[in-house]
């Protein structure tokens, strides 16, 4: 058996199977594009707010179209590329074939997905923004304790000026015993910064409530982003919930006595009020004087340390502000696209399944033209056409021995030209 012989088998072969396969392969590209229509369907009523009659047959048409221009696509491409010879014919059609699969997946493939993933989208969208907000809360406390810890700081600075005012009380400091000015120099510091540390001990219990508040709201919204039900309905409560949210942690951030223990670090050495100097002698008022002085610097020393304490709570970074803010299904697959790639990948596999079926129709084509092209005509002719042909002849051939010969006239001499018959 010859290679043009077998070619032409293979050729055959492939062109019965061809014949087979595309009975059904209309039909099968009309289910494909009717189910991509469905789920169109379902993408567009989840992206319409409006449940009224006017949206019910937007989406319908939509979803209509959808599986329309589908259809239609896939059948061009499924008859023409095949039947392209040249390379320039096929690779328009396959740039033409990347263009719609791009429009195809731009109006159908990611409504698709949000059918499909819609509502898991969304609930993590809730969940990302629970984390945001746990994250902003946890902050916003951590940064409030650090004020309060500032607390200790103040204790330590009124407890000094305390010893220091003992001291005096016993002459220690200027030599004068007693309750005189440096005494109450001191004690005035000293009670100035014993209210400062009253104040801070009292925003504890704020801070502990309002920290406990807002991981019982926390709680209530991871609940509802597992809960049952329509997940429109939960993102609704949701939002209800985000908003008291915000509002403890705006409470814990003004719960922070950083600011206050820096303005009252700032005062504590401008604001001093002197006393009169009582000593009953010029030497007892010059000793006051310059234990004043000293007592100045030290109380401008602590300030400092103090303010530097409150400062490094000051530039701590802030929590961030977080705003939970409602998403449609579609934004969700779209944003969260990573986590729902199975749902992508079978939303875009619905539309463009057909392109793998283009692709196989051409590569047999391709084997056909391949197994016919080489053989001369007369070896590419099928037993049915050789038949017809043989036929053909036949009555040809019968044809041509029933009708009678066409008669001779050899002997007969040849007509005068009647020109010439006139000029004679």
């Amino acid at each position: 058996m010859s290679r043009d012989t077998r070619g032409l088998r293979h050729a055959r072969e492939v062109e019965t199977h061809l014949g087979w396969l595309d009975s059904f392969t209309s039909a099968a590209l009309g289910v494909l594009a009717v189910a991509s229509g469905i789920y169109t369907y379902l993408g567009v009523r989840g992206l319409l707010d409006d449940g009224g009659a006017l949206s019910l047959f937007a989406a319908v048409a939509y979803s209509a179209a959808v599986s329309t221009g589908i259809f239609v696509f896939w059948s061009y491409l499924m008859r023409l590329l095949p039947a392209m010879r040249t390379a320039a014919t096929r690779m328009w059609l396959v740039l033409a074939m990347v263009v719609g699969s791009g429009a195809i997946v731009a109006m159908s493939s990611w409504l698709n997905a949000a059918a499909l993933a819609g509502s898991a989208a969304v609930e993590q969208h809730l969940a990302r923004t629970v984390q945001d907000y746990q994250a902003s809360l946890e902050r916003a406390h951590e940064i409030t304790l650090q004020g309060q810890a500032l607390g200790l700081d103040v204790g330590r600075t009124r407890q000094s000026f305390e010893d220091l005012s003992q001291q005096e009380a016993g002459g220690g400091l200027s030599g004068l015993a007693g309750r005189g000015a440096v005494f109450r120099v001191l004690t005035q510091k000293s009670d100035e910064l014993g209210a400062l540390e009253e104040l801070i001990a009292a925003q504890e219990a704020p801070v502990a409530a309002a920290f406990a508040e807002g991981n019982a709201i926390l709680s209530r919204m991871r609940a509802l982003t597992v809960a049952p039900g329509p997940v429109e309905d939960r993102a609704v409560e949701f939002s209800e919930e985000s908003v008291r949210l915000a509002g403890v942690i705006t409470e814990l951030r003004q719960l922070s006595v950083a600011p206050l223990v820096d303005r009252a670090a700032r005062d504590l050495a401008q604001s001093v009020v002197l006393p009169r100097l009582d000593a009953g002698d010029a030497g007892g008022q010059a000793a006051q004087q310059a234990t004043i002085t000293s007592l100045l610097e030290v109380l401008a020393q602590r300030a400092e340390t103090l303010q530097a304490a409150a400062s490094e709570v000051l530039a701590l970074e802030p929590a961030a502000e977080v705003v939970y803010t409602p998403i449609s299904t579609a934004d969700a697959v779209i944003r969260y696209a990573r986590n729902f790639a199975p749902s992508w990948a079978g939303a875009i596999a619905i539309d463009l399944l057909p392109a793998v079926l283009v692709l196989i129709v051409a590569v047999a084509q391709a084997a056909i033209r391949a197994g016919r092209d080489p053989a001369e005509p007369e070896d590419a002719m099928t037993v049915a056409e050789l038949r017809a042909a043989v036929l053909a002849l036949r009555e040809v051939e019968a044809a041509e021995l029933s009708s009678p010969p066409a008669p001779t006239y050899r002997d007969e001499p040849p007509l005068p030209h009647p020109g010439r018959e006139a000029a004679e």
